[in-house]
């Protein structure tokens, strides 16, 4: 399993249209995806903003490949999240999963 992660910032005043868009939009179809497992989103409260951290997880590279192109490192961010952020990474971290233990 690889895991993808990227982060986007969002001012204090708007900071539900990101998790929002999330739920309307990106859920959708990242579940239409072949090789996609399953996404988490998770927020920071900081000084003066928010920080999203999205995590989805996938089959393979093969799998992410053919839902964000070649270019793995490419972060797929939407115009309704570049609307809800401040500013957000244009690059994503791959992870291979080692090892996966639950309570």
């Amino acid at each position: 399993m690889i895991i993808r992660v990227w982060r986007g910032w969002a001012n204090r005043a708007k900071s539900e249209d990101y998790p929002d868009h999330f739920r309307r939009a990106v859920l959708p179809e990242l579940r239409a995806a072949d090789g996609f497992l399953g996404a988490t989103l998770m927020r920071q409260d900081e000084a003066g903003h928010i920080e999203f951290v999205v995590m989805t997880r996938w089959a393979s590279l093969d799998a992410i490949r053919a839902f964000a192109g070649e270019t793995l490192e490419r972060a797929v961010v939407e115009p309704g999240a570049v609307a809800a952020l401040e500013r957000f990474d244009e690059t994503v971290q791959h992870y291979e999963v080692v090892e996966m233990a639950e309570g």
